[in-house]
């Protein structure tokens, strides 16, 4: 009988071993899925309810929301591998894609996220009608990392020649935009800026009383949210993954629903090419290095 030389020993233990990561990265269990905080923590999981159940049925393995306290969880989450894909804001898409040293991958975003809008918003009865007239008005932000409610708000304010910081009597951060609109309305601060989608919804459901709050300005468009996965899942996992999104048909019922909740009309490809802007937009804000 022929011993095995080694050399041939020690090639055939690294086949082994690399056949062996080959199998355990590619044989993932549960889709474990997060999402940035911008809304309340029930909020976000009753909206993705529905998109956790038809996405199972997609790609034949149990999906897990795990709602974080800050949008710099999400980050961390997804570059330590502890989350497989998250809803982002254009900002932390960016914040991620360069933590993951640029292999995250936007899969989809929805249609409406191609020209996406902020609004900014104060009590009926303000003297405000211009963001030249927040001077010395006391105003909040939702979260600093968040893409709607602070980097591009702050970035227009920044070209009007009004730098939050210096110009306003007072800058906070809510945390989020339903609780930057409730904040305004209850008049805690004089204005604030939102992701236009949340303000309608809001105005839609009678959470916020359009005869108390009015919107004085709001922005040029800009590409924002997305679904985001790890650059390392498995090909095969992430075409599911993208296909189940694209194939949302809001002629279906049950879709229209899921489509609903997620505040879109249906999903289109992504890509990280589209948040060039926001990188730059980040940078000259002193908001990213």
């Amino acid at each position: 009988m022929m011993i095995p030389s080694r050399s041939r020993t020690l090639k055939i233990l690294f086949a082994s071993f690399a056949a062996l990561f080959a199998f355990s990265a590619h044989s993932q269990t549960t889709l474990k899925v997060s999402a940035i905080p911008d809304e309340n923590p029930t909020e976000l999981q009753r909206k993705f309810a529905p998109l956790g159940k038809y996405l199972e049925s997609k790609i034949g393995m149990p999906v897990e929301f795990t709602p974080v306290s800050d949008y710099a969880a999400t980050v961390e989450g997804l570059a330590a591998k502890k989350i497989d894909m998250v809803w982002y804001g254009g900002f932390t898409f960016v914040q991620a894609y360069i933590k993951t040293n640029k292999t995250a991958i936007p899969i989809v975003q929805r249609e409406e996220d191609e020209k996406f809008r902020s609004v900014f918003i104060t009590q009926t009865g303000s003297d405000i009608k211009s963001l030249k007239d927040l001077k010395d008005k006391t105003f909040t932000f939702g979260a600093p990392s968040s893409t709607s409610g602070h980097l591009m708000p702050r970035s227009f304010l920044l070209k009007e020649g009004l730098d939050p910081d210096k110009t306003f009597k007072r800058v906070a951060f809510s945390g989020a935009h339903d609780a930057t609109a409730l904040q305004v309305a209850g008049g805690k601060v004089d204005a604030g800026a939102l992701n236009i989608s949340v303000y309608e919804k809001m105005i839609a459901e009678k959470k916020l009383d359009d005869k108390q709050v009015r919107v004085f300005y709001t922005t040029p468009p800009y590409f924002d949210y997305n679904w985001t996965v790890r650059g390392d899942l498995d090909p095969a996992l992430i075409k599911k993954l993208t296909d189940a999104f694209l194939a949302l048909d809001p002629k279906n019922p049950a879709d229209a629903e899921i489509l609903k909740l997620q505040r879109a009309n249906r999903f289109i490809p992504s890509k990280a090419a589209n948040y060039k802007g926001i990188e730059e937009a980040a940078l000259s804000a002193g908001l990213l290095k």
